[in-house]
């Protein structure tokens, strides 16, 4: 395995800090900038953490790698301003004020590198996920950035029943950025969320929630998923196919959808985004078995 390496540069502008980081040329990871809009003396979430679970602190974090990209031992972690690992699953605060919300990309638009928070893992890194000790690639490359809401947790013992029953697949919930520009592994966006598709993967349910990064050039135009038909033609059903048949090609079956097959509106996604903050919250207070994953 190639030996472990750390590339961090920070610059600092104004009262908010970007952060970039460089990266080996590959083909899911280039080099771009990393912003988060994020006061420099604010602190990271306390101990006591899952007592704040819809709090708006904002965290002075970097971006630290450790490992070749592309290789089993890749990991990009964050660290705080003494140098201290945290968990961007549970120290990344969810909310950011004037209903936006924290969106961290694990693979960026037109890649396919099948990049992931490690739930199980200490400080919950990104990692390339893997199948029989092999890494795991999409069968072709997604078209939006992609990743998770941090502080969210789809519970696997709630069977939810507006969707069939289905019970939640163990995971943070799933995002899918429709903005024209490519994000990085591990950036951090500020979104608002459009509306969400009900995903059922071999019986779990897998929410995917549309949303759009504030900086996007149309965001103001879009605020529910009328807007994005309109603004974004073909758009949503582009999404529903993608997810529907990704799994095909390795000899699956396609993806089913609840909620009638459609996508639900942004009204409904803000109740997922609730309700999935609130099983996180209880998760990291343990009142729910966390089982294997890391609430570190």
């Amino acid at each position: 395995m190639a030996a472990a390496r750390v590339m961090v540069s920070t610059t600092i502008i104004g009262a908010s800090s970007s952060v970039f980081f460089k990266a080996a040329a590959s083909s899911f990871f280039k080099p771009q900038s990393l912003n988060l809009c994020f006061n420099n003396n604010a602190k990271l979430a306390s101990k006591k953490r899952g007592c704040a679970c819809s709090a708006l602190y904002k965290p002075d974090v970097q971006i630290k790698e450790e490992g070749q990209p592309e290789t089993l031992d890749y990991r990009v972690f964050y660290v705080d301003k003494s140098g201290k690992k945290v968990s961007p699953w549970h120290d990344i605060p969810l909310h950011v004020g004037d209903g936006a919300f924290n969106f961290i990309v694990e693979i960026p638009k037109e890649t396919s590198a099948k990049m992931e928070v490690a739930t199980d893992e200490i400080y919950t890194p990104i990692k390339q996920d893997t199948k029989k000790g092999k890494l795991r690639y999409y069968p072709y490359n997604i078209n939006w950035n992609y990743g998770l809401l941090p502080q969210t947790w789809e519970d696997p013992s709630f069977a939810n029943p507006e969707v069939d029953g289905a019970f939640g697949d163990n995971d943070p919930v799933d995002v899918v950025e429709i903005g024209e520009s490519r994000g990085n592994v591990g950036q951090l966006m500020k979104v608002k969320p459009l509306g969400c598709l009900a995903m059922i993967d071999e019986g779990e349910l897998d929410w995917k929630i549309i949303a759009i990064s504030l900086d996007d050039p149309r965001a103001s135009l879009v605020n529910d998923v009328d807007d994005v038909e309109k603004h974004f033609p073909g758009t949503l059903t582009a999404i529903r196919d993608w997810f529907r048949d990704y799994k095909i090609p390795d000899g699956k079956p396609a993806n089913n959808f609840g909620l009638g097959n459609k996508v639900a509106n942004k009204d409904y996604a803000l109740k997922v985004i609730t309700e999935t903050n609130e099983s996180w919250a209880k998760l990291v207070k343990r009142t729910t078995p966390a089982g294997e994953l890391s609430l570190v």
